[in-house]
């Protein structure tokens, strides 16, 4: 195993100062008068009974010395009588330097850190450790250029700002923090030449001067051809202003779907803070939206590091399981909250029989696993060597009620787990679950069916299938990339380090996670295809999900680079897919590479045009890592497309798990193009409906609809291409659906 890198082991240093300070010196206790803001009382009893629990909840968690609540953190600080001793004096503001850059108070952690490398320049011979002082001199510059993107980056429309590689238009205005920032940069290369890391931050920092490439030097540069994009996928303008949508958040979840039942698609957001609010925004059928999060009923709901849909009681309304507790490892519960269809949601978590304040999760899918016509939930839950919780399987009692069947099930995986895929592998009509987990190698779970018991079980089949690898990943998601008719697995590394992503562009060896590709063999086993799919990268991943970009009837992915330290500039970055045989970067053509920290991703259609518009969370973990949505506007490529929004009878009433075969005939012939409904990657929420490209197609020949539970196949061949239409399981043709075009941007 390799030592881990310098930048990564100087961040976790100041964690070791703050320890040592909060233990060794006593700290105060913070201020707990504030409470939450009055509750709407309108609301159902369950509902205020959880928005109680949870303002408890972080009144409790904001009293503690959890890492990521500066603000409390730093009144324990400021609270710690003045040090007589020079290195304890160091060390305190040191820790307090680092908290007010973690709350947002940049301009004051800057100077703080100023004085700071004069004090240390003044200490002793050897009384402070030169990793801690370079650490001080790597956290000035980070501080200075975070100061430079709240400026520039971190303001509506401002996009441009905060792309990788600037354009003229993105460079920054306000550039003395930046400048500021690229000097330190530029110093601590100089001590250490062979840091890829802070060659890549110059680099960043002259893009955002406007500087870049000519006044990089030659030992430091990053050949612009680095940034050429391997295909011209045409730009994608970030329209969230526009439209309503420029929300400024925390890390968090999304959804884009129909949740009013009008046939437009509306957007929940969460975001993972314990006073961090989901949010709602309803369509207005016109290109723009409106926030109806109060009169939705979800104030005070806090909370959500990702959210995942469905339509648990088959009413045809879709309801939202909000998933609480990752990174806090327990203490808050997860939430489900049903669309009552008037506006409104209730939770109904305690009534449902999921309440469960004891795990914690970030991941979870939903699944009819049991073939009954209704959906069943898996969640997989962060385990740690000190603190063990198994996923859970909660089935559904079929009476707006789940029991957890997991440990019958054989479906109980121990571990820190960070993605779930749910779908059919084997083509069987079973249920199987594929697991991702940090430090420990995968799990997929074939679905055996029903025992002689009538108990629906499951098998490991890890060993067999081939998939375990990356040791450490995160977010993963089932799809057929290649269109051969099985379900194939796309699992994404995540060891976030700066000199990762700069070893790449440089094209310098470097060691990490990579992401895994694996094709179907159609056996039970998998072939890991990563290198010749070209898929050999560092993907820092924490959110990610895929589409089709360009309609070409081969599905894309975007990955949202959502590492939580300040230093972690990574671009998000998109991959088109090339005719199911390789990926080609398309971040920097497409204006994909934003530098904030990528999270909950959702790809639809938005403005009812044939192509998908693909809608972005950015955020960081810390209180004052706040960034912009994105809603990235498809420019469109001329290709013909279908639209199907499916509705199950005998199989659950959101369709989820039904497959779906379009045979298309045209340029450059005859084929066949293969979806699942689902959400799409276990991080971010995609619409539920099928926005299927179609390339160069003149016609569809057919289309072949294969539902869960009954494994009947309706077949229809009197379609149109470029139409969009309702699919009623059993029906014996479609029903056409007359949804206007509308404009996004002026």
């Amino acid at each position: 195993m390799r030592a881990m890198p310098l930048m990564a082991r100087a961040v976790r240093s100041s964690v070791w100062f703050l320890a040592l300070l909060l233990g060794a010196l006593g700290c105060a206790e913070p201020d707990a008068s504030a409470r939450a803001d009055p509750l709407p009382a309108t609301r159902s009893d369950e509902t205020e009974r959880m928005v109680a629990r949870l303002a408890r909840l972080a009144d409790e968690f904001e009293q503690g010395d959890y890492p990521y609540v500066a603000s409390a953190l730093l009144r324990q600080l400021m609270a710690v009588p003045p040090q007589t001793d020079p290195i304890r004096r160091i060390s305190l503001s040191a820790a307090i330097a680092d908290q007010l850059f973690h709350a947002g108070r940049i301009q004051e952690a800057s100077e703080r850190f100023e004085q700071l490398l004069v004090a240390i320049g003044q200490a002793p011979a050897g009384a402070v450790p030169p990793e801690f002082a370079q650490h001080m001199r790597v956290r000035s510059a980070a501080a200075y250029f975070q100061l430079s993107q709240q400026a520039n980056c971190v303001e509506p429309a401002s996009t441009a700002r905060c792309l990788v590689p600037t354009p003229p238009e993105g460079v920054h205005v306000e550039q003395e923090a930046a400048r500021k920032a690229l000097e330190m940069w530029k110093g601590l290369l100089e001590d250490e030449p062979g840091n890829v890391g802070w060659r890549w931050l110059v680099n960043i920092a002259h893009m955002a001067l406007g500087t870049y490439p000519d006044s990089v030097p030659a030992r430091w540069l990053i050949d612009p051809r680095a940034f050429s994009p391997e295909y011209e996928v045409g730009r994608f303008r970030d329209v969230a202003a526009d439209v309503g949508l420029d929300m400024l958040g925390h890390a968090g979840g999304m959804i884009l779907d129909d949740f009013s039942g009008d046939g437009h698609l509306d957007v929940v957001a969460s975001q993972w803070g314990v006073r961090d609010p989901i949010r709602y925004w309803v369509n207005n059928t016109d290109g723009t939206f409106t926030e109806r999060t109060v009169e939705a009923g979800l104030e005070g709901l806090f909370g959500g590091l990702n959210i995942v849909h469905a339509d648990y009681n088959n009413d045809g309304r879709l309801d939202i399981l909000v998933l609480r507790g990752g990174w806090i490892l327990g203490g808050h519960p997860n939430s489900l909250l049903r669309n009552n269809g008037d506006g409104t949601f209730d939770d109904v978590t305690d009534s449902a029989g999921l309440l469960d304040p004891w795990h914690g999760t970030q991941t979870a899918c939903w699944i009819d696993h049991d073939n009954d016509g209704w959906v069943d939930l898996f969640i997989g839950n962060e385990s740690t060597p000190d603190r063990l919780d198994p996923s859970q399987l909660f089935q559904n009692n079929r009476d707006g009620t789940f029991t957890n069947v997991a440990r019958e099930a054989r479906a109980e995986v121990i571990g820190y787990i960070k993605g779930v895929a749910c779908g059919d592998v084997d083509n069987d009509g079973y249920t199987d679950i594929f697991v991702s987990r940090k430090f420990q190698p995968n799990v997929l779970l074939r679905g055996n069916g029903p025992d002689p018991s009538g108990q629906w079980t499951y098998a490991d089949v890890t060993g067999i299938s081939g998939v375990a690898a990356p040791v450490s990943s995160f977010t993963t998601w089932f799809w057929d990339y290649d269109n051969d008719g099985w379900t194939d697995i796309l699992v994404a590394g995540t060891q976030p380090v700066v000199e990762e992503i700069g070893g790449e562009y440089l094209d310098l060896p470097y060691e990490t996670e990579l992401t895994r590709l694996y094709r179907n063999d159609g056996d039970g086993t998998f072939t890991d295809v990563t290198e010749q799919a070209q898929l050999e990268r560092g993907l820092s991943t924490m959110g990610a999900n895929y589409g089709d970009l360009d309609n070409d009837g081969f599905l894309d992915f975007y990955v949202g680079t959502g590492d939580m330290d300040f230093d972690a500039l990574l671009p998000n970055r998109m991959f088109r897919n090339a005719g199911g045989e390789r990926f080609q970067e398309v971040t920097f053509s497409g204006g994909f590479g934003h530098l904030q920290k990528g999270h909950g991703i959702g790809f639809g259609d938005v403005d009812h045009d044939g192509d998908q518009d693909i809608l972005a969370q950015f955020g960081g973990a810390y209180e004052g890592d706040l960034a912009y949505s994105t809603l990235f506007e498809n420019p469109g490529h001329g290709n013909a497309w279908v639209t199907l929004a499916l509705e199950g009878v005998d199989s659950n009433r959101a369709a989820i798990g039904a497959r779906v075969k379009v045979t298309i005939d045209g340029e450059p012939g005859p084929r066949d193009i293969y979806r699942t409904v689902s959400s799409g990657g276990s991080f971010g929420g995609n619409s539920f409906q099928l926005e299927i490209g179609l390339g160069g197609a003149t016609r569809i020949t057919s289309i072949a609809v294969s539902w869960p539970v009954t494994g009947r196949t309706d077949l229809y061949t009197d379609v149109e291409i470029n139409r969009a239409y309702r699919l009623r399981e059993g029906a014996a043709a479609l029903e056409p659906r007359d949804l206007a075009v509308v404009r996004l941007s002026p």
